[in-house]
């Protein structure tokens, strides 16, 4: 009789990270979102080195991922439809959509021609709105998820 493991797992017990049509369902994810910020930036860009663009985007991605997440959870464990959800939108669109690294490019170049102010005030207030967002989102979903479990509201 063989001991030893088998070397491959069947797909349904590999994790996330190492399913194919996950990883696929990922990059198409991250691919919308990232055309989405692009087209948002190239539209509307930065005054005066700031990129007020940018600061948006993170704060309304980060109040999304609140909002899905919470959402996600309150419906039960991540598996099936809620787990394939979860990668696309959350970690495919809205992590391309998001862009910590152009938040701390652009915040490294405030300081470096000297705009003390400015790069650490658009860096904390992209941290403060970021937190900010998550618990709105976080709030939100619950708020939702209670309204739809108490039923609906008759009138009369």
């Amino acid at each position: 009789m063989d001991d030893r493991a088998p070397t491959t797992a069947p797909p349904s017990s590999r994790p996330p990270h190492l399913r194919a049509g996950l990883v696929a369902l990922v990059a198409l994810g991250g691919a919308v979102g990232t055309t989405a910020r692009a087209i948002l930036a190239q539209a509307l860009p930065a005054v005066d080195g700031i990129s007020w663009t940018i600061l948006a985007i993170n704060v309304v991605g980060a109040f999304c991922l609140g909002l899905l997440l919470e959402s996600l959870a309150l419906r039960g464990p991540d598996i099936g439809r809620r787990r394939t959800v979860r990668v696309v939108v959350g970690t495919g669109v809205l992590g391309g959509f998001t862009t910590y690294s152009t938040l701390a490019d652009d915040t490294a170049h405030l300081l470096d021609v000297g705009r003390w102010g400015a790069g650490s005030g658009y860096a904390l207030l992209s941290v403060v709105l970021g937190l900010a967002a998550v618990v709105a989102g976080l709030a939100l979903a619950t708020a939702l998820r209670r309204r739809a479990a108490s039923g609906p509201e008759v009138t009369r």
